[in-house]
Order: structure tokens, then sequence, then C-alpha cells
């Protein structure tokens, strides 16, 4: 959605890796925001990131108007029932309609081989992966690993909104999944108490509140009763005004 960081530059570089032909999608997709959500003032820097997709010599950069992708009336959505109604799906209702709905067409309009998305929407990468498989899209889905901070922030366009004492506050999310990986690794088996403990350390800390942490399955999203193969860590909090998201995968 613009607002380009090293980690949308990350999976250009994959791209250019796999890919004789690059094309980068641009677009603030209002039908993934929910009525009292930051549509409006979503940062938005084409120009910027032009530039920025022309140093890494990407051959093409799609920019539509919402006109061009929407046209008057249209009644058409593409929904992955259950998992888009779970994580940031049940936390945003609607939101993930929005996403595949806008996903199918961005597929349908550029035909790509391959697509790249990045693992810190862990929740948008299994429902698009679900919809390609459901619906025979010709595409294979890469999920590209987080870009993050010196300080271990995982990098976001809506990192520009916080303050600076929000940005030291927005550390909590990582240090809480550093700490259920290091138990984990540990030895601590128990789902209940990894989730209480990382609960718990995200409560400890002043203008940080919890929307949701979840230990689940990476591909249904389903919550799981032991670690068994790779698992999904998965967090997402208010920093003051600011919702952020992050996660990682615990392998036995």
């Amino acid at each position: 959605m613009g607002a380009l960081h090293a980690g949308h530059l990350s999976l250009v570089r994959a791209a250019k890796v796999r890919c004789e032909i690059v094309a980068v999608s641009i677009f603030v997709n209002p039908t993934q925001f929910g009525p009292t959500e930051d549509l409006a003032k979503y940062p938005r820097s084409l120009e910027a990131d032009c530039a920025a997709l022309e140093k890494e010599s990407v051959d093409v950069v799609f920019a539509p108007s919402v006109e061009e992708m929407y046209s008057k009336g249209e009644a058409t959505w593409v929904t992955v029932e259950g998992l888009s109604e779970r994580l940031d799906g049940r936390s945003r209702p609607g939101h993930f309609r929005g996403v595949t709905t806008v996903v199918a067409k961005l597929f349908h309009i550029i035909e790509p081989d391959v697509a790249f998305f990045g693992q810190k929407d862990a929740a948008q990468l299994a429902v698009i992966r679900r919809m390609v498989r459901d619906l025979n899209f010709p595409v294979e889905i890469v999920g590209c690993p987080i870009v993050r901070e010196a300080d271990g922030l995982a990098m976001s366009s809506r990192n520009v909104y916080l303050s600076a004492d929000e940005r030291q506050r927005a550390l909590a999310l990582n240090r809480c999944l550093n700490a259920v990986e290091a138990a984990f690794r540990a030895g601590e088996t128990s789902i209940s108490r990894l989730r209480e403990a990382a609960q718990e350390m995200i409560a400890r800390e002043a203008g940080v509140r919890l929307d949701y942490l979840e230990i689940v399955d990476p591909d249904s999203l389903e919550p799981v009763d032991r670690i068994a193969q790779a698992t999904l860590v998965a967090v997402a909090a208010y920093v003051g005004a600011t919702r952020l998201i992050d996660n990682i995968v615990l392998k036995p």
C-alpha cells in the first residue's frame, strides 16, 4: 500500500532473484479499512516510492486509482470463509474480504507467475495462500522474512505514527515474542503458560493495549494444543492510537 520501507524493498529483491520481470503494485485499498480506521491519514508517498523502486530496477509500477480498481456499483467480493475471521480478521471484520478481493483483481490484471508477500502479515499470507489454492490461481505465493529495525521493531508503514516515547513502548511486541521463543527453547511446552506469560509482559507496558496474542497453526490459523510442528505466535497491540502487528514461528 505504498509508504515503502526496507521490508517492502526486500520483497523486490527476492522477486528479482526469482523472476526476469518484476512488477510492484501500489494501491491504498479502501475496502480493507474499517469505518473507524486510518484510511484518510494512511501515509502516501508515491513519488518517493517510485524513486526507491527505480533504484531497485523494478520493471513496472502499477499504481491505479480507486476508480480504476472498483467500478461504480460493484457488488462482487472474494471471501475466504472461516480463515478470514481469525487473528486480524476477528479484530477487523471485513478486512480480509477487502484484501482477497483486491489481490484477486491484481492477480487477474498482472497475471504473475510468482507473488511475494511479507511474513509480518502472517494472517494475510495464510488467507491469500488459501484463496490461490481454492480458486486455482496459476501463481506461486512466496512468503518473505520480517525485516526489523536494529532494536527489533518490525518495519511497518504505520511506525511513522509513533511518537518517540511510543516508539520505545512498541518494542514490547518483539520482546514478548522473544520471551515466548526463549521459554519454548528452555523446555516450556504448555501453550497456555507461554501465552499467559507473553500477555502479562504486554500488560505491564504502559501505553500498550493488547488486541490479541495467539499461538496457532500458520496455515489454518487455528489454535494448537501442542507445538509439534512449525507454529505461529502472533501478536497485535495498540501503542497509543497505532495498531501494530508482529509474529514469530516456533520450530520444534
